[in-house]
């Protein structure tokens, strides 16, 4: 919205304040001022002058040689090249040493001839040519003939004036208006509030005997208006009135439409006028149009209506798409001798399904989709035909042609003082609040300590209690507002426990030189369950992109697998990868599957490659088998897991073992079945498979430092042949088991099944640590400890010592 400061002063009295200053105000009190732009800015020392004399420019045929006439005793010789100059206009005139926006002026010749300057057009003044008169848009501006000669165009233009831009939010639409805007500049500045004149003289003949107006769509339409002007002779503007809509950003056509859109922009209230006889049936119906009806639009272009839309009919055809634009053929023309204008309230949703249904958006639908106020309705009517007595000439008729079913009672807001300073934080007092909202113009009136308050129409977003909290706020000043610090108590941030075990994970497995992979949540139905921990109800999506992601996975490894393909067919042949991610089994309560978080790790190709060295070792079970242990150690569950054996679909039958957290089942890591890693292009390739969430929920216990041994240990080793069926975390139990306190550690170092050893039967190598944190430990001691050890195993596992 542009806000011209020369057009508001007719208002409001605003002496006193810079523009900078006023606007700084208006920014304060809640509405933002984009811009203060003074239109005189780069204008110097101009001058109205009169062509006396024009003649072809010898050298060129657009150029002509003019002799102007400031009131000195002699003319000054200008070169202009404006199609549209003649003998006896009054001009605007850059002498040299003038200064425009482009530039300073400067004596010149132009083909051989002298020119003391230049005759201007609007846009050479820094007027934007798109608000410019069509007449004078390819050429110089004609001042009216009675402007003196020797006169400052700065004054006669009315450029010396300052428009600001405002940003305005959708519910401030009260401020679409030059009116609007007055009042909200005369409550800040505790300032009276002059209205426009109205009223005027019409003749004896009454406008119900000229036109009669019909709404059927009552709904869309609750209040439409016509007033009836005779004998207008249709033609150019004053000046005042042109510079008035060119400030604000309307280009003047002629001076009824001019009246028309001056309205709108004073009022905030969209007007119409139609050609009275190019009605031809003395009728306005206002009713919903046809599916599939057409009307050709004010710019030219032929549109065609929904049933939806609103529109302005002659009892036969449309004529105008209700509060959008108005119909080509009933449009005001140089012809046009009988106006009727049309002022009216339509529904502002109605309006704006109708210009999006048309794409068609202008002043008049952004006013009405906002909200009009409906007490401007008939005042802006009123106002618009005294205007055109005046401007236009013509003659009113008596009345105004009213259907009227629209309630305007004005909103309704009860709040008390303690609620509005309980929300502000301050203490202001009751007459104070009072004395706010009269200078907003709003009605209020106290009662049991309370304020009622009637908000105008004008202002229809006020609504509610925290409204009026926000008026009493933004006039009271924003910047009055007691700074407080917030009371809360001060929390460092951090990690959450499950962030914090996250991260120690993946920087663990990083750290043992795997990579972090992101795979899809989504696969094929063929693969969602291949590999699952737990094989529980599948979710598939109903309108699925591919087959190839249909459904949501119930494993890591799927994906994570086809990624180290990926990498050894382009001849990446070591593979170390990791994912955390989300697994979703079955449903839950809400219908929605469970998610739950898993790690996976896929592994194939060497684990260490040292050229310089001659350093070479593959990837084996152990390898995979030893990042797990550190991942679980560094979890601290290290004495609440263990590994057993197991058999997979998919994976390979002896070289697989499932992982236990105390006795239950969170994991598996192995070899890929032979088979599978054929099929897919790989060699030797191990993968594992764990419940995240499960490992990361355990509660453990805190870590404890204890002081390095002041005695030192005693260690023996013990090489074990037992059946190839017995696991060495069996015999590594019953060891743990025997070994009672002074045992602290067992560790298997080595396994042999060549030759010399019974069919059926390995060798197992194990060595024990003894130590008493108390004292030195003596041979007899731990003799007799690791006496109970070997004996513990003969009798429970039936091994020989070696």
């Amino acid at each position: 919205m542009y806000v011209s400061l020369n057009w508001l002063s007719k208002y409001v009295d605003i002496s006193g304040f810079e523009p900078e200053e006023l606007a700084e105000k208006i920014t304060r009190a809640g509405i933002e001022v984009d811009a203060v732009e003074h239109l005189s800015s780069g204008l110097k020392k101009l001058m109205v002058g009169e062509v006396k004399e024009k003649v072809k420019h010898p050298e060129a045929d657009k150029l002509n040689i003019c002799q102007v006439d400031f009131g000195e005793e002699e003319l000054s010789q200008i070169v202009c090249g404006a199609p549209n100059v003649a003998v006896g206009q009054k001009v605007i005139v850059a002498r040299p040493g003038a200064h425009l926006p482009g530039g300073k002026i400067k004596k010149a010749k132009l083909r051989g001839e002298v020119s003391h300057g230049m005759i201007c057009s609007l846009q050479e003044l820094g007027v934007e040519g798109k608000v410019v008169p069509k007449a004078y848009a390819e050429g110089i501006y004609v001042l009216p003939a009675e402007t003196p000669v020797g006169a400052d165009p700065v004054e006669v233009l009315g450029l010396n004036d300052v428009v600001l831009e405002l940003g305005l939010t959708p519910n401030r639409s009260d401020a679409m208006s030059m009116l609007g805007v007055a009042y909200e500049v005369a409550a800040i500045l505790d300032r009276e509030i002059k209205l426009p004149e109205t009223t005027h003289e019409t003749s004896s003949a009454k406008a119900a005997d000229k036109i009669k107006v019909v709404v059927e769509a009552k709904e869309q339409n609750p209040l439409y208006a016509a007033k009836v002007v005779e004998n207008v002779t249709i033609g150019e503007s004053p000046l005042w009135l042109q510079q008035s809509l060119m400030a604000v950003g309307v280009r003047p056509l002629n001076n009824v439409v001019d009246i028309t859109n001056y309205i709108l922009m004073e009022y905030g209230q969209p007007l119409h006028a139609f050609d009275y006889d190019a009605l031809e049936t003395g009728e306005i119906v206002v009713r919903l149009a046809n599916e599939g009806e057409n009307i050709k639009t004010l710019d030219g272009k032929e549109r065609t209506l929904k049933a939806s839309n609103l529109v302005i009919t002659n009892g036969k055809a449309p004529v105008a798409v209700a509060g959008v634009m108005g119909g080509f053929d009933s449009e005001v023309t140089e012809k046009t001798t009988t106006v009727v204008i049309e002022s009216a309230y339509f529904e502002g949703l109605s309006v704006r399904y109708t210009s999006k249904d048309l794409g068609l958006r202008s002043d008049a639908s952004a006013r009405f989709e906002k909200g009009i106020d409906p007490e401007r309705i008939l005042p802006a009517a009123e106002r618009a035909a005294k205007m055109m007595a005046e401007i236009a000439g013509g003659t009113v008729l008596e009345g105004t042609v009213v259907v009227d079913e629209l309630d305007k009672t004005p909103s309704r807001v009860v709040v008390s003082p303690d609620f509005i300073n309980s929300r502000l934080g301050m203490k202001i007092s009751l007459n104070e609040m009072v004395s706010i909202l009269t200078r907003l113009r709003f009605n209020v009136e106290t009662a049991n300590g309370l304020l009622i308050v009637d908000a105008p129409t004008r202002r229809q977003d006020i609504k509610i209690e925290e409204d009026i909290v926000e008026e009493i706020a933004r006039m009271y000043g924003y910047d009055e507002i007691p700074k407080t610090i917030p009371v809360a108590e001060t929390i460092a941030g951090g990690l959450t426990p499950y962030q914090e075990i996250r991260r120690v994970s993946r920087h663990h497995l990083e750290g043992s030189g795997l990579y972090q992979a992101l795979t899809y949540s989504l696969t094929s139905d063929e693969l969602s369950q291949k590999y699952a921990l737990k094989k529980e109800e599948t979710t598939r999506l109903l309108m699925p992109m591919s087959e190839d992601h249909s459904t949501l996975r119930q494993s890591l490894l799927p994906h994570l697998i086809e990624a180290a393909v990926h990498n050894v067919s382009r001849q990446v042949s070591s593979v170390a990868l990791y994912e955390t991610g989300s697994v979703f089994l079955g449903k839950g309560e809400d219908g929605l599957p469970n998610e739950v978080e898993h790690l996976a790790i896929v592994m194939t190709g060497k684990w260490v490659d040292h050229a310089w060295q001659g350093e070479h070792k593959a990837v084996d079970f152990f390898v995979l088998k030893g990042i797990i242990e550190g991942l679980i150690e560094k979890l601290g569950l290290t004495a609440r897991v263990q590994y057993a054996s197991t058999k997979q679909e998919g994976m390979h039958p002896g070289r697989t073992a499932e992982i236990l957290l105390d006795g239950e089942k969170v994991g598996f890591l192995g070899q890929l079945h032979p088979k599978e890693q054929k099929e897919m292009g790989l060699k030797d390739t191990y993968v594992a498979e764990m419940s995240f969430k499960q490992l990361a929920n355990v509660s453990v216990e805190p870590l404890v430092c204890t002081p390095i041994p002041r005695f030192p240990s005693i260690s023996r080793d013990i090489a074990l042949v037992v059946d190839q069926t017995v696991e060495a975390g069996t015999i590594e139990a019953v060891i743990t088991e025997a070994g009672g306190q002074l045992l602290k550690s067992v560790q298997v170092f080595d396994l042999y099944e060549g030759s010399n050893m019974a069919e059926g039967k390995k060798s197992l190598a194990f060595t024990l640590k003894y130590f008493d944190p108390i004292k030195t430990l003596t041979d007899e001691e731990v003799v007799a400890v690791h006496d109970l050890v070997l004996a513990a195993l003969q009798s429970n596992l039936s091994v020989e010592l070696r």
